[in-house]
């Protein structure tokens, strides 16, 4: 892979990593349930807000994880490498999903 691509690569997934990042921040901030007892509904709707932001937190923290892969491999060398089948991984999967992990015949 040339070194333009790999620098074009590199700026996107360190972008996603910051936003990724920020998401993060925002979702964990903790849920009110406020104080007042007699509105068990409202209680329940936050509940299940709470369980449906730590999910998204989950899958934020799951593609952060992917990124700081991908970065790693950029730093040792590996970058663009599937991961199964040891082919170069394409330029139409990278360009659409930087942090690839597999070429577009191992990922199907």
């Amino acid at each position: 892979m040339d070194q333009n691509k790999l620098s074009e690569y590199k700026g996107k997934l360190e972008k996603e990593r910051l936003l990724l990042l920020e998401e993060i921040k925002q979702s964990e901030k903790p849920a009110s349930f406020g104080d007042d007892i007699d509105h068990f509904e409202e209680d329940t709707e936050a509940t299940e807000d709470l369980g449906n932001h730590l999910a998204m937190a989950q899958d934020l923290k799951k593609r952060l994880d992917e990124i700081d892969v991908a970065l790693s491999k950029i730093r040792n060398g590996g970058y663009g490498v599937c991961e199964k089948c040891g082919k170069a991984i394409g330029d139409d999967v990278l360009s659409l999903s930087p942090e690839a992990p597999r070429c577009k015949s191992c990922q199907a």
